[in-house]
């Protein structure tokens, strides 16, 4: 009796991670009933959303070889070393080159273009991620409520985050592209009058929108499938000191954000075992109403799936588009899912009585996958 959710964080290049990760629940029967995403979470999250149940993984299979035929091959170097070298070269052509299917680089310089056009905004053109998504997505069926889907973006102008939800609106191919648009590498993306960026220079994780925009008698089961890990070495070098900095953040916002809901959650819930206690008389007070109107009834559960960072990662890693690092992203999504629903505390797990538990196979706590 629980609405499965799948909430999808932003990081370029790694989103093969919730491919995988997506193939991977499917096949142990959790189809989403919502998707959230920000960035690439976004653009995973239209193909599913979309598409029919059959076609979802082979259009994502095709979405990711189409951004990663460019950078096909292996590491002619052996050990960590090599591989670190050729993931360095492969960002390094996908930043001189761009990727097939995404983003192509200007011709000249944004300094030298004209002021206010887009390309005096982005020092890369995504007008092929338009025709891609075109191509993949079929937009009536993505609107049609078969699946929920929230994207996040950024108001250029105002800097408010703001929500795009099939639940109130339609969403177009501007909905999708706006919350991948990150600066100075993209241009912002213009819908109905105002420009947006990416979502995740505000919030990476759009986990908070499906707990504040859940309906308060649903009980969610949430798989959160985040692409940077808030936890990592000392770094040694300028390059590991990069790579550190990004992987905080863009995941210190997850933490707090499932700190905060857990909080939230716990409240929610005594509120409404108060409102149980209060004399009938006191039922009509404007507080007591207050806290009504915020109570909970039901229960989220939290599975949170990290891409771990690996000995050859670099401070690219989120523009390395190699068919070699996709594909290794991608089996680590669906591996990290098999060991985590599969487990034995996700097996017996009940419903949380306090509101709200999050389950970590990387976590050190009670609720660690063994």
């Amino acid at each position: 009796m629980e609405k499965t959710v799948l909430v999808l964080q932003g990081g370029g290049a790694l989103g093969a991670y919730q491919a995988g990760a997506y193939e991977a629940l499917v096949k142990h029967g959790q189809e989403p009933e919502w998707i959230a995403g920000i960035s690439i979470g976004s653009i995973n999250a239209a193909i599913i959303a979309g598409n029919t149940p059959e076609n979802r993984v082979p259009k994502l299979r095709a979405f990711w070889e189409k951004l990663s035929s460019g950078l096909q091959g292996a590491s002619l170097l052996p050990g960590q070393h090599g591989r670190s070298l050729f993931n360095e070269m492969s960002s390094m052509t996908a930043a001189m080159f761009g990727i097939p299917g995404f983003y192509t680089p200007r011709l000249w310089s944004p300094l030298l273009a004209w002021p206010g056009s887009a390309g005096a905004l982005s020092f890369y053109d995504t007008a092929p991620l338009r025709d891609t998504l075109l191509e993949l997505v079929d937009f009536d069926l993505l609107n049609s409520g078969k699946i929920r889907l929230s994207i996040g973006a950024v108001n250029v102008r105002s800097g408010n985050f703001r929500y795009f939800d099939t639940a109130t609106e339609k969403l177009r191919v501007e909905h999708i592209m706006a919350s991948g648009a990150l600066p100075p590498g993209f241009p912002p993306v213009l819908i109905d009058g105002e420009y947006y960026w990416d979502g995740g220079l505000v919030s990476n994780t759009p986990l908070y929108h499906v707990i504040e925009m859940a309906d308060r008698h649903d009980n969610l089961c949430i798989y959160q499938v985040d692409l940077f890990s808030a936890r990592g070495l000392l770094p040694k070098t300028i390059l590991e000191a990069a790579e550190r900095e990004k992987e905080i953040r863009f995941s210190s916002r997850t933490r707090m954000s499932t700190t905060a809901a857990e909080s939230e959650m716990h409240l929610r819930k005594a509120a409404r075992n108060l409102l149980k206690k209060l004399p009938k008389e006191l039922l009509d007070d404007p507080d007591a109403k207050i806290l009504m109107e915020n109570a909970r009834s039901s229960s989220i559960t939290v599975m949170h799936l990290i891409n771990r960072p690996t000995d050859s990662d670099t401070q690219s890693k989120d523009y390395e588009f190699s068919r070699l690092s996709m594909e290794e992203h991608w089996q680590a999504g669906c591996t990290d899912v098999v060991k985590s629903v599969e487990s034995q505390a996700w097996q017996k797990r009940k419903i949380p009585a306090n509101g709200m538990v999050t389950f970590d196979h990387g976590r050190k706590n009670k609720n660690e996958f063994v």
